[in-house]
């Protein structure tokens, strides 16, 4: 089976509507190059953690109606982002197809479990304190994880273990899907070429 390196798994996506224009090139099999222009500050500090700790190559530009609010802009980023990761994966051929990762940052915890199921679902459970961290909302985190699960088409569980500081807590649950998603697309060795799934398919 092609190697990783011979064979990048790389998708370039866009999506232009009425209320956002959003460009995503991702590459699964890159080192965590990130160059990320979203137009909500934080949103870029927390795509670029995903990309560093995920070692995705990831580029976003991005420009949506702000003058509202945050949340058109930050939805279709991620829906963006998870279509990207779905067309990079491809069959799924010779992936782990599972990953988990806990991440600490200082006094918060996060863990994000994944399944490269082909089945959109998302349980988020993370408890933050304030309405706004930096120019983001707080509640479009989860949101932000629901619309990436729904296009990747993946299964999605994220739970805060300890967190009372917003940064942390956010920043910690970029890092764990960054490194749940890199561990769940990882070729094995062992079952180079086939699909792990008793049902030979992870896309239907």
């Amino acid at each position: 089976m092609p190697n990783e390196v011979e064979q990048p798994r790389t998708a370039k996506v866009e999506r232009k509507t009425a209320e956002t224009h959003v460009r995503v090139e991702l590459n699964i099999d890159g080192t965590g190059q990130a160059q990320i222009s979203t137009g909500v500050g934080f949103y870029d500090h927390m795509l670029t953690a995903f990309a560093r700790h995920g070692r995705l190559d990831l580029t976003v530009q991005a420009t949506g109606d702000l003058h509202i609010d945050q949340h058109h802009t930050m939805e279709d980023i991620a829906l963006v982002i998870g279509q990207a990761v779905d067309e990079a994966l491809r069959g799924r051929e010779g992936i782990t197809r599972m990953g988990d990762a806990l991440v600490p940052l200082d006094e918060a915890l996060v863990q994000a479990v994944i399944d490269i199921s082909g089945r959109p679902f998302a349980a988020v459970s993370l408890d933050f304190v304030g309405e706004m961290v930096g120019d983001a909302p707080t509640q479009m985190v989860s949101h932000v994880l629901r619309s990436f699960a729904t296009t990747a088409k993946i299964t999605l569980h994220v739970r805060q273990l300890a967190g009372s500081n917003d940064h942390h807590i956010a920043e910690a649950t970029m890092k764990a899907l960054g490194r749940a998603l890199d561990a769940a697309t990882r070729y094995d060795p062992r079952i180079a070429g086939q699909v792990p799934s008793t049902k030979e398919t992870l896309t239907l």
